[in-house]
């Protein structure tokens, strides 16, 4: 069966070179100061120094680099792919949208590139691209055990970092998949008005479904983490789950276009050439998806959301139907980010 797509809106490769050399070469590039801090009205926000650091970059190619930040929230150092804007050496006084995205639970920053053809799909665009790790099993939160803070090195100190080094404007979108589409969920609305777009692929959108609770108890267990360190005690901390639960609060999504999609779990051309435990794996991890995203795009769409759904037959919890997904998204993130 063709997609069920629903709207309900009313309208070359380099060597890497050493720290010092790589930030001698791109300084100039990013821009500090006035030159990145755009208009006054701005200026207070890319001047805000959060403490999070660029301690090692290393450049792909012409456009696309990996940066080490080194993060007071996390007391740690966490790795971002970058790539920058076409207009981005010719209009260096120019500021620039973002495009965030967010990997999924057993992936890592380097998955897009790794599976998508993302950096062709940006070839001509004017937005930064930045893909940050998320950590495996991180779930984009800020742990309520203490650490890991992964919602404020995403939501504050790399969005500063981006303002400040690279001519990031205030201009936002935000996808992801699987795990990464919670977390694309999970900031935009713990954060109103920061995303213009959000788009999730394949995740979970109900932490109060019974069926979520024990796939992530499963998953979870399996790597080694406890629920409970993450928003603690289901019950005891009933307050921290729902404000971490995108189901529990649509109205927080009103001024941010949101894009959901999913599979049936069947499999289809599209995984010939997988393993059969792998298809049988992205089968049962989609199959329950497409009645949870109806029901929370219809509270959107409810409570005043510009909502739209792309609920497909086949698919699976698998890289080929997200690629196909971003080919589809892309058009319309663009658009919003203009």
């Amino acid at each position: 069966m063709p997609s069920a797509r629903t709207t309900f809106t009313s309208r070359t490769r380099l060597t890497g070179c050493s720290l010092l050399a790589c930030l001698l070469i791109l300084t100039p590039l990013y821009g500090t100061g006035a030159a990145a801090a755009g208009n006054g009205a701005e200026q207070g926000s890319r001047s805000a120094d959060t403490g999070a650091r660029i301690t090692a970059v290393r450049q792909l190619d012409a456009r696309t680099l990996d940066m080490t930040v080194r993060s007071r929230a996390m007391r740690s150092s966490v790795r971002v792919r970058v790539i920058l804007p076409k207009s981005w050496r010719s209009e260096r006084r120019r500021t620039f949208p973002v495009l965030y995205m967010l990997h999924g639970g057993e992936d890592d920053y380097t998955s897009w590139t790794r599976e998508t053809d993302v950096e062709a799909l940006a070839e001509n665009s004017e937005v930064l691209v930045v893909m940050p790790d998320g950590g495996k099993h991180g779930y984009y939160s800020d742990w309520y055990a203490g650490r890991p803070r992964w919602e404020t090195f995403h939501t504050v100190e790399l969005v500063r970092l981006m303002e400040r080094q690279f001519r990031a404007n205030s201009s936002r979108a935000v996808v992801g998949l699987s795990m990464g589409g919670f977390g694309a969920l999970n900031y935009a609305a713990r954060h109103p008005g920061m995303f213009q777009y959000v788009a999730s692929m394949s995740s979970y959108v109900d932490l109060d479904e019974p069926s979520v609770r024990f796939l992530l108890g499963l998953t979870s267990a399996m790597e080694g983490t406890d629920l409970k360190q993450v928003w603690g005690d289901p019950k005891e901390h009933d307050d921290i789950w729902q404000a971490h639960n995108p189901a529990a609060r649509p109205r927080a999504f009103l001024g941010t276009r949101v894009h959901l999609s999913a599979g049936d779990g069947t499999p289809g051309p599209m995984d010939e050439g997988h393993p059969l435990p792998v298809i049988l794996a992205g089968s049962a991890a989609e199959t329950a998806l497409p009645a949870s995203v109806r029901k929370f795009a219809e509270s959107l769409h409810s409570a005043g959301v510009d909502v739209s759904t792309d609920l497909y037959e086949p698919g699976t919890h698998s890289w080929p139907y997200w690629q196909r997904e971003l080919h589809e998204i892309w058009p319309t993130m663009m658009e919003e980010l203009s």
